[in-house]
């Protein structure tokens, strides 16, 4: 009976080894491609699934409820009850998205005046134009006069604080000599891997650093698209993001794994890290929005509540995990608060033929995750997450990605293994010496009796 305990807790103990050996290895770390046609589902899919399928000249866009449901906007009772029948709300309201459109394509074909932003509110049915500090009173004068001539009633003029700027100077600084941005989201065309950023942070051929000393390049800007949009993709010079190019960081050594890519909804709460103001959340309040910024005008940009500041351009804006933008530019600082305008990267990845970079889904994920980031929470590499950032994920390092030999050979992770298969073995050994006495003794009692 002893020797089979033995066995046996040689059998348990490298059980636990292989065990231990095999969980150091952190779920989901392996890295897949997705493009931006392969976005996982995401809240507001069914609202903008409906306005898709009913069209724009009976719907005014969609946004996410207080409650969590889709609303869209529609322009009659019949169509609201088609909306009831697929289990989004309903919202009556006297424009339609092409009465919308038509308004904002009025203002773009206005002459342009720098300092000057406008966006379609799709709560309260209207155009919002901005003006920051920096437009005169007659250049507003005369946006004013443009409003009024489209009629209707539904543009919304209002002035704002600060200046409309892009944020040059993210998540992972990178430097080179016309200024700091940030690394937003690890990119590839299948050959090489990219940083996918911001267009107004340098023209093709800028070359990128990750130190201020200039001594660790890290890459070159081969294709940038600014004003009309802003995006841009840095190559690495060593052909590959490395380890841990699915994860972006959020101080402390923390990171969130990035699962796919997908379009923003209004009303949905999102995260934005930079280098320079760390991670902040906040919430998309429009969509297609336009900025004129002193250096051009870019269009078709997410607006939201986040704050950032200079240094900030091109850091990742993300909700659970997927990525949904690069930051463009806005007002305010994080101190007082202001609005953040973002590229959105599902455009950005089709217009540059390169997929996202992302976790393999993890088995059993299913659950949201829950909690919230700590407004003091900082942003010290590249960063993309409603109702939590996203599922965490450590930034570099330890036995993530190490083979299983190395693993099998880490004390942290199998000592207690160890422990179990050392003692079954001095226990087999007594147990074997116990029985040869016992063999040896009886041998020499049947000896005498048989010899006398």
């Amino acid at each position: 009976m002893t020797r089979l305990t033995a066995v046996a807790g040689l059998l348990l103990g490298g059980g636990m080894v292989t065990h231990a050996a095999m969980a150091s290895e952190a779920p989901g770390a392996a890295a897949t491609l997705r493009s931006a046609s392969q976005s996982p589902g995401g809240t507001g899919g069914t609202g903008a699934g409906l306005v898709a399928r009913l069209g724009d000249a009976r719907t005014a866009g969609s946004w996410i409820g207080s409650d969590g449901r889709a609303v869209v906007a529609v322009t009659d009772e019949k169509t609201a009850r088609e909306v009831r029948r697929a289990g989004a709300e309903a919202k009556l309201v006297r424009h339609s998205m092409n009465e919308l459109e038509a308004a904002t394509a009025t203002l773009r074909a206005a002459p342009r005046v720098a300092g000057t932003a406008w966006v379609t509110d799709y709560r309260t049915n209207r155009v919002t134009v901005e003006a920051d500090s920096t437009v005169s009173a007659t250049d507003w004068a005369r946006m004013r006069r443009v409003a009024d001539g489209i009629g209707g009633g539904f543009v919304h003029m209002r002035r704002t604080e600060g200046r409309f700027t892009t944020r040059l100077n993210g998540a992972q600084p990178i430097l080179s000599t016309g200024g700091r941005c940030s690394a937003g989201f690890n990119v590839t065309n299948g050959q090489s891997d990219f940083i996918l950023t911001a267009g107004h942070c340098g023209p093709a051929g800028s070359v990128w650093f990750a130190n201020s000393q200039g001594d660790q390049q890290l890459g070159r800007t081969v294709s940038s698209t600014f004003p009309g949009n802003d995006f841009s993709l840095v190559r690495y010079d060593s052909g590959r993001a490395g380890q841990g190019a699915d994860v972006v960081a959020i101080g402390g050594g923390n990171g969130v794994r990035i699962t796919g890519a997908g379009d923003a909804s209004v009303g949905q709460r999102v995260f934005r890290s930079g280098s320079t103001s760390g991670l902040h959340d906040g919430e998309v309040t429009g969509l297609n929005a336009t900025v004129n910024y002193p250096e051009g005008t870019v269009t078709g940009l997410i607006q939201t509540t986040v704050c950032a500041e200079p240094g900030d351009s091109g850091g990742p804006l993300f909700s659970e995990g997927v990525a949904l933008g690069v930051t463009s530019g806005g007002s305010g600082d994080c101190k007082t608060g202001g609005t953040t305008f973002f590229q959105p990267v599902t455009k950005a990845l089709t217009a540059l033929g390169v997929k996202l970079i992302v976790s393999a889904p993890q088995q059993g994920a299913g659950a949201a995750p829950s909690g919230t980031p700590s407004g003091a929470a900082t942003h010290s590499a590249i960063a993309p997450g409603g109702t939590s950032p996203g599922s965490s994920a450590p930034v570099t390092g330890g036995t993530q990605g190490a083979t299983l030999l190395a693993r099998l050979s880490d004390p942290r992770s199998v000592g207690p293994g160890l422990l179990i298969i050392g003692g079954s073995l001095i226990a087999l050994v007594a147990t074997r010496w116990i029985r040869s006495e016992q063999d040896r003794k009886a041998y020499q009692r049947y000896y005498s009796a048989t010899w006398g």
